[in-house]
């Protein structure tokens, strides 16, 4: 869940702040889980180091894949980044080292700084919650931040903010680039914690879940990529019976929030607590002026 969590964070960084709707996080998710896996399993690099190896090679391919399809806008920046995404699906597919539909299983958890035993739950447990606590400040850091109120600008005018001197193709650039690599934190993470990496981190499907959760939660709010992947990862979990039909169930619930909760579960939540709070400071702010004889005229009464 705390590794999901991250990587909604990471997609919202691009979707909820910059209005970019991407298909293709799960290239940098996967191939983050893929590097993080085989160089742990294969070369005996330590966890932390096989997790950074990760996280550089989903940040370079976030540098290409946004060099390649920033100057597009709406569905064509979408679907360029998914055919970007389904060129590293493939290549892992046919890849000897990934091992094709096997994946690499039985990834080795390590020693934390040679010191501490991942093998141990609460241990891992741990690791994995301040590497999302670490991801998540430094989301909050770039979204409080100068910058981020520059992504802001551009997703509500983007030529305004082009009038204003910025350069908005360079945000977007960074901004996406960031993104990649907090969302190959969340992948290298997750193959140390299951100890595999597969096909399915890279499957096109792992992108819609991202919006999904981001969806459900609140696009462009902190915390609601958290609330997302918390209803999404319980819908799967307490659902997993259905077998199939969770798609399906799934699917009905991402259009009754489309419906009905458009600003998701945080964003509902935050408009009706800045409503009330308006309401509550109305009558403080605005006290009954004393009529004047002008009035008093004009309702037809003497003076």
């Amino acid at each position: 869940m705390l590794c999901l969590a991250l990587f909604a964070s990471a997609y919202n960084l691009v979707f909820g702040y910059v209005g970019l709707l991407a298909f293709g996080h799960a290239a940098f998710y996967g191939s983050s889980a893929y590097v993080a896996a085989h160089t742990a399993s294969a070369f005996g690099f330590p966890t932390e180091l096989a997790i950074l190896s990760g996280v550089a090679v989903a940040t370079a391919l976030g540098g290409l894949f946004g060099w390649l399809a920033i100057r597009r806008q709406g569905l064509y920046f979408a679907m360029i980044t998914l055919a970007l995404a389904q060129i590293v699906y493939f290549y892992a597919v046919q890849a000897s080292w990934t091992n094709g539909e096997d994946g690499i299983q039985s990834v080795p958890r390590g020693h934390l700084f040679g010191i501490v035993d991942l093998d141990q739950p609460l241990n891992m447990y741990f690791f994995v919650l301040a590497i999302f606590l670490a991801g998540f400040a430094a989301i909050y850091r770039i979204v409080r931040s100068p910058f981020g109120q520059v992504l802001k600008s551009i997703r509500e005018n983007e030529p305004r903010t082009t009038s204003l001197g910025y350069s908005t193709d360079r945000f977007k650039l960074l901004a996406f680039t960031l993104s990649a690599g907090l969302a190959g934190l969340a992948g290298g993470t997750k193959a140390i914690v299951f100890q595999i990496a597969s096909l399915t981190d890279l499957y096109f499907m792992t992108s819609a879940d991202a919006l999904l959760m981001t969806l459900i939660g609140g696009v462009g709010t902190l915390l609601g990529p958290v609330v997302g992947a918390v209803v999404v990862v319980t819908m799967q979990k307490e659902l997993a019976t259905l077998g199939s039909w969770v798609i399906v169930v799934q699917g009905a619930a991402f259009v009754l929030f489309v419906l009905f909760l458009r600003k998701g579960i945080v964003g509902t939540l935050e408009d009706a607590l800045a409503r009330r709070a308006e309401r509550r400071r109305r009558p403080a702010d605005a006290p009954t002026a004393a009529p004047v004889a002008g009035d008093e005229v004009a309702a037809g009464k003497p003076r």
